[in-house]
């Protein structure tokens, strides 16, 4: 390939490195705006979808010109694919928190405080999932990417207690199913975020190793 593809797509995979540092922030910051009912941080994340949106267009339109244009072959046309694949889940986990945050603008204060105890328990793994799937993304880190992988099992595990916890407490107090259905939706854009991590993780396998493993078990 010629030195201005290289260069072109150099600047393309920053610039997916850029969208992905700015959607870690949102998650972050969703976690944040859920655990201190902050509302007018929920307000900046949603208005901050607009620029990812515009963002995952604009990444997905350029690596589609550059295949057009350059019709790379191995190692660059596998690095463009996962471009697009990665691009595609970062904006997924961008409206992720997007919906948490939605979510953290109306929170019942009189919810069960063990609720969002153990819904807030579990952010720190989600936000390390992200950040790991992001840094093996950076490093074309095979290694960490697999770790990253066996991480997904430990949100699933959370999910499926948080489900039963919910429904234990929506029989004993139908009164407060809409609160306990705020927390609940949040705990499904958290497993939704591990997932699109793993996404990721698998996307940078394929990458390094020319390897397609998904739907082969974790």
């Amino acid at each position: 390939m010629t030195v201005h593809f290289v260069h072109l797509l150099d600047e393309l995979q920053r610039r997916s490195l850029r969208m992905a540092s700015a959607v870690e922030d949102m998650v972050q910051e969703a976690c944040e705006a859920v655990a201190h009912t902050n509302h007018e941080l929920a307000r900046r994340i949603i208005a901050r979808d607009t620029d990812i949106d515009a963002e995952e267009v604009a990444v997905e339109g350029e690596a589609l010109r550059l295949m057009t244009l350059f019709q790379p072959m191995g190692a660059d046309m596998r690095q463009l694919c996962a471009i697009l694949k990665v691009n595609n889940d970062l904006e997924r986990i961008a409206d992720c928190a997007v919906n948490m945050a939605e979510r953290a603008r109306h929170l019942d204060a009189d919810a069960p405080a063990d609720v969002r105890n153990e819904l807030t328990a579990i952010f720190p793994a989600v936000r390390r999932m992200l950040h790991e799937a992001v840094r093996a993304y950076a490093g074309n880190d095979q290694t960490l990417a697999e770790r990253v992988l066996t991480e997904d099992e430990v949100i699933d595990t959370f999910y499926g207690e948080f489900i039963r916890n919910i429904a234990a407490l929506a029989h004993q107090s139908p009164e407060r199913m809409h609160a306990l259905l705020d927390y609940l939706s949040i705990a499904k854009n958290l497993e939704r975020i591990a997932d699109h991590a793993s996404n990721v993780a698998e996307d940078v396998i394929y990458l390094t190793t020319g390897q397609i493993v998904r739907h082969q078990g974790k």
